[in-house]
């Protein structure tokens, strides 16, 4: 089991929407766009999704290609989301580039191992979520864990 990562996500007080996560010593924005009634400070939740599970294939991708020493320049992946309402399934469309000299078999494996990514097996079988109320006075912010554990993921995800 990898370890556990806390992320910090507060209201920033501006706009309805936006809040303010802090990942380890980095910080960014989530909001609303202006048509849905927020800021358009930063992506939405679900373009994080999207982003995750994008980021997350290239890098176990040029992970994989590294080790092997295949001659892969340069990944790209566009992540579409969709979902026919609260109660559906969601759908994610994952279109992979993958430019270099790959012969038929080395693309043909990096696809496999696209489909290895933490985040696709995240989300491809689901996760539990339990949500505490902590009681007031409100607890001090814990100091968020900047774990390893997305990149062991993608190593073990990398094994042959």
């Amino acid at each position: 089991m990898t370890e556990s990562e806390t992320i910090l996500v507060a209201e920033t007080g501006l706009g309805k929407y936006q809040v303010e996560a802090r990942v380890g010593d980095a910080t960014f924005l989530i909001d609303e766009p202006v048509s849905a009634g927020g800021l358009g400070g930063g992506p939405n939740p679900y373009n994080l999704i999207s982003a995750a599970l994008g980021a997350c294939t290239t890098m176990t991708i040029r992970l994989y290609a590294a080790r092997k020493g295949w001659p892969l320049d340069k990944v790209r992946a566009a992540v579409r989301h969709s979902r026919a309402g609260l109660n559906a399934r969601d759908n994610f469309a994952l279109d992979i580039t993958l430019e270099g000299a790959l012969d038929d078999i080395q693309r043909a494996r990096l696809m496999e191992i696209a489909e290895r990514c933490p985040v696709h097996l995240t989300l491809a079988r689901g996760s539990d979520v339990k949500a505490s109320l902590l009681p007031p006075p409100p607890a001090p912010d814990p100091d968020p864990v900047n774990g390893s554990g997305h990149m062991a993921c993608m190593l073990e995800a990398c094994a042959d």
